[in-house]
């Protein structure tokens, strides 16, 4: 009999990809996903699919006492960071109440490991670039929801023998993600914008900084973090390691594009100005699966497949709980 797999949020961008390394390793990936940010076209061929939400706990219990996972790849989340604080309980009961649920089921049915995704975002406005060591200063709600997972998992390590890994990766981008999100990739946007024959919108004035990463400098090391188990019960960045500001990484999706560069200044929002990370952990212990791709070769690949695909359709969030200081672009969706 084979290992088997559970990975919450597998139609989505990364949940795709890492359950399509996962099955290529030779797992039985049973993916559980609720399509709230996914597409059903990106489920892997050979996965088992479940649809539903990770709060719903009697879905989660009968999936577990059926598939008896040995590993589990938590990477469902509503991700949308900078959109957070305006739907405050919607993120605490999306990314905290189900990622407790995930983790209850993991203990009671005796996991072997547990792979989270965090994010970069618990770094908070700290100064740049951000290591591991750094202790979470969070600037949001989203951020917030994921720095209490990650001291969920210590306790339940601690408690409970639960093991853990803990990824914290930032800006992925490539084919099958949701270019029709207006909330987050920022990449994503720039080339709707593009195909749609608009300009790029930019919050501000385009100098915050960000890094950005390639899917396949991210996914492969995920996938196989788990066979790796000295490597069990520690966290780390995953990403590009090099800073661009959003002026020039809108002029890099313009080239890739094949379309002129124009861009749109919106009003600035609440946000960190600058977020990049020191990935040396993960190069030291996972290099060998991080193939460092260029941000030029990255947005070819992923222009090309937007150009091939077509543009996918997302509706905008239907349940805005704050609509003070929420930025005008979004209010009028």
């Amino acid at each position: 009999m084979r290992d088997t797999v559970i990975v919450t949020g597998g139609l989505g961008f990364l949940g795709a990809h890492v359950s399509k390394h996962l099955i290529q390793s030779g797992l039985d990936v049973v993916i559980l996903d609720d399509e709230s940010g996914g597409f059903s076209e990106n489920l892997p061929k050979g996965a088992c699919l479940y649809r539903g939400s990770v709060c719903n706990v009697d879905l989660v219990e009968n999936i577990f006492r059926h598939h008896s996972p040995r590993f589990v790849y938590h990477l469902a989340a509503y991700a949308a960071e900078n959109l957070s604080p305006f739907i405050r309980t919607f993120n605490v009961r999306n990314n905290v109440e189900g990622s407790e649920v995930m983790i209850n089921a993991s203990i009671n049915h005796g996991v072997e490991c547990f792979v989270f995704t965090s994010s970069i975002a618990v770094y908070g406005g700290q100064t740049p670039p951000f290591t591991e060591w750094m202790k979470p200063e969070c600037h949001d709600t989203y951020a917030a929801s994921k720095a209490f997972t990650e001291a969920s998992l210590k306790n339940a390590c601690s408690l409970h023998g639960l093991n853990y890994l803990v990824w914290r990766p930032y800006n992925i981008f490539g084919p099958l993600q949701n270019c029709g999100d207006p909330y987050r990739n920022v990449i994503g946007i720039f080339m709707r914008a593009c195909m749609e024959g608009n300009p790029m919108p930019i919050f501000g004035d385009g100098n915050q900084t960000r890094a950005f990463s390639y899917i396949d400098d991210v996914a492969p090391a995920i996938a196989a973090s788990v066979f790796r188990d000295e490597r069990w019960n520690e966290t780390f960045n995953i990403g590009g390691a090099k800073e661009y500001t959003v002026l020039e990484l809108s002029k890099a999706v313009a080239h890739a594009m094949g379309c002129p560069w124009d861009v749109i200044h919106l009003p600035e929002r609440h946000e960190v100005k600058h977020a990049y990370c020191n990935n040396g952990r993960a190069k030291i212990a996972f290099g060998d699966l991080m193939p460092n791709v260029s941000l030029q070769d990255g947005l070819s690949r992923m222009a090309a497949w937007v150009k091939e695909v077509g543009l996918r359709k997302s509706k905008p969030f239907s349940n805005i709980e704050i609509t003070k200081n929420l930025p005008p672009s979004w209010l009028n969706l």
